[in-house]
């Protein structure tokens, strides 16, 4: 679904719009703000309403930083004023109990936030510029099993765990109908995808290749679910590409993974593929694709994470749009047999031979 085809506002309205752009930052951290000290759940706990006094006797932040809060909820749209009284709006009830919106605004918050300052020169480089905020490396990734902050690496598998969670379900079947007996999960991440797999199928063998900080992660949490004797481990970095993936698979799984990539650093990974798989094998790559979803919200929100890929990630990859990745696809001499869309919240799966 085209959802960008053309203009959908008038000129008053576009203004307006313009207007929130240029305040974007001051609404997002009021809203967090006004969400993590409790004003907002206390105004919701209020159904006739509840006055600006009153909740100033309850929330422990000084009177004149509520009130200059409680009126900018006013313009975002988090609060209603009638006759003295404050009241939550639909929006706030999402803020408040959505798991995608919470997920979402920390992610931000805790990852993306201040290292969003130096895009433009993530952009001029190439390179993760806004990464320094947090130390000295070439990609997030590299950071992420040991050295980030715990609270910014609580948020970054938050946000990854919360979208693949609720497509792996839905995509297992689509694999093992093929009955595959060896599976690669290349960026196995955490192992969840593998755990999930020797649930669904008794006798898969697996062997998980990522980042060698990550294949430890996942080699902990396979062993305390007690599937130790099923997996094997091959510690890699797929960007030196003079090492070879190990071979003889029956299928290869890739969970919102080569997203973390650059063009030609994907056709490189998928070539390196087809050498792992046998003849008779297939590829599974489950990826979320802007011009592949079921609502606008859904677009906008993959569209701006790119630019997370920009500026904190690696400085070279994206959310893709589907018709630019199934050329990379095409041009690694691989072809995609299946495309099953709308997945869990917002991914597609690739069957490919």
């Amino acid at each position: 679904m085209n959802f960008f085809e053309k203009e959908k506002l008038s000129a008053l309205q576009a203004k307006e719009e313009a207007q929130w752009i240029t305040f974007a930052p001051f609404v997002f951290q009021a809203t967090r703000v006004l969400r993590d000290s409790g004003i907002l759940s206390l105004v919701e706990s209020h159904r006739e309403g509840i006055t600006l006094e009153e909740i100033t006797d309850k929330i422990k932040l000084p009177p004149y930083g509520i009130r200059v809060l409680v009126e900018a909820a006013l313009g975002i749209g988090l609060m209603t004023l009638k006759e003295g009284k404050y009241k939550i709006t639909k929006t706030t009830y999402f803020i408040l109990h959505d798991e995608l919106t919470k997920v979402n605004m920390d992610f931000t918050h805790d990852v993306c936030y201040n290292g969003m300052f130096f895009l433009e020169d993530s952009i001029k480089n190439q390179k993760p510029e806004g990464l320094k905020v947090f130390g000295n490396w070439n990609t997030i990734y590299e950071a992420l099993s040991t050295n980030l902050p715990e609270k910014v690496k609580e948020s970054w598998f938050s946000f990854d765990h919360f979208y693949s969670d609720y497509a792996f379900p839905e995509a297992l079947p689509f694999v093992y109908e093929h009955k595959p007996k060896k599976l690669l999960d290349i960026g196995g991440n955490t192992g969840k995808f593998s755990m999930a797999s020797f649930e669904h199928d008794p006798d898969v063998k697996i062997t998980i290749m990522d980042l060698p900080g990550h294949v430890e992660t996942a080699r902990g949490q396979i062993e305390k679910k007690g599937f130790g004797n099923r997996i094997s481990f091959f510690p890699n970095n797929l960007l030196d590409e003079s090492r070879a993936f190990p071979v003889g698979f029956d299928a290869i799984w890739m969970s919102q993974f080569l997203d973390c990539f650059s063009d030609d650093q994907i056709v490189s990974i998928l070539k390196r593929c087809k050498k792992a798989l046998n003849a008779d094998g297939h590829i599974f790559i489950l990826e979320t694709f802007w011009d592949r979803q079921r609502f606008e919200a859904s677009a906008f929100s993959l569209q701006q994470t790119s630019l997370y890929f920009t500026v904190m990630a690696n400085g070279n990859s994206q959310m893709y749009d589907s018709k630019v990745f199934i050329k990379l696809v095409e041009k690694a001499g691989l072809e995609v047999l299946d495309q099953k869309d709308y997945i869990g919240v917002s991914h597609t799966l690739l069957i490919c031979k």
